[in-house]
This record gives C-alpha cells, structure tokens and sequence, in this order.
C-alpha cells in the first residue's frame, strides 16, 4: 500500500484538501490530531513530555498546550527536543494505523513533513499552496492569532517555495471548487498508478 503524504504552510488549507481526499473513500491520517492524542493518552509520551518540561505541561490530567506552545516557539531547541519524542511515537503509530487499512493508499497528513523527514516514508508527496495574504487571514479567523504569533508560527515551518520545490503534486487551494477538481484528478492519477 502505498503512502502519500501532504502538506502545506500553516493556513494553506490542508485539511480542507485531506477531507476532499476522505470524501472520495481515501485513508486518512492526520498526524498533528495523532500526536496531541499520543501526548495524551500515552504513558510514555506523558512521562517523556513531562521529564522536559515539568508538570506544567499537563494540567487536570490534559495536555496543556498553552503553556507547551510558549516554551518551544521561542525556543527552538526545546522545540527539537519535544519533536523528538513525539514524531518516532507518530510514525509508530501511524504503522500500526496503515496495516489495519484497505485500500490502494493512505494520506499521512503533517504540517512539518518535510521539517521532521517523514516525507523520507512517502512514496510521493502533495504540497497544498496558498497567498500568504489568504493564510494569514485564515489562521486569525480560525485561532483569533496575533500576526505576531501568526509570523512566529510561520517561521517555523520551511517556506512554501522550499515545500512544492520537493512536492510531486501540488494543489493551490484558493477556490474549493477548483481545489476538489484538483483533488478528484491527482486521485484517478495515484489509483492508475497503484
């Protein structure tokens, strides 16, 4: 079976496009929703997180996010550190995720695809493009973010240029319409080649 992965900027609608992939009967893995989980509900996760972090970075036995999202956007060694204990949990489970499919392929869905190697276990990869205008008016819509914080996030992840340089499809989703369209056909083309 094979796996596809997609990606794109913060704002550029990826998960938009990956329901028009599960619309069309296609697995989906989102591994941003997989990892908050596995931050969750795994003991090892948990026990690692918080060994770096301290206790603070659960509160009435959750996940808190506020206070792990301030530690490691000003932090970027701190932000590695996190990475590496929550991406190996991803990938693992995502391997487990993949066996219990049935179909021709699956869509691993990360913001940071590229950034953390997963792309490494894709047999292609589609990059999800947007204005940089349109983007930052869709993430303040959808976090109420400062353009501040928007930006800090942002430079986080490669640039959009850097992703669709290594992309082997990409959709420009400006119009959902046309974005659907762009979706049906990279499909027909990835079941042909199944």
């Amino acid at each position: 079976m094979k796996v596809i992965g997609l990606t794109g900027g913060i704002g550029s609608g990826k998960t938009t496009v990956a329901n028009f992939f599960m619309e069309l009967g296609v697995p989906v893995y989102i591994a941003d929703v997989e990892a908050k989980r596995l931050m969750s509900e795994s003991e090892e996760v948990r026990s690692k997180v918080t060994a770096l972090f301290g206790i603070k970075a659960y509160a009435n036995n959750k996940l808190n996010r506020k206070f792990l999202s301030a530690q490691v956007f000003e932090d970027k060694e701190r932000l590695e550190a996190l990475n590496a204990i929550v991406h190996p949990a991803v990938r693992e489970d995502f391997a487990r995720w993949k066996e219990k499919q049935q179909a021709a392929y699956v869509l691993y869905e990360a913001a940071i695809l590229f950034e953390s190697g997963g792309h490494s276990m894709c047999d292609a990869v589609i990059v999800v493009t947007a204005d940089r205008n349109i983007r930052i008016t869709r993430i303040k819509q959808r976090d109420q973010a400062s353009l501040e914080e928007i930006e800090a996030r942002m430079a986080n992840q490669w640039s959009e240029e850097r992703k669709v340089l290594m992309a082997d499809f990409v959709i420009e989703n400006i119009d959902l319409k046309e974005t659907f369209l762009k979706v049906k056909k990279i499909h027909q083309k990835l079941l042909q080649a199944a």
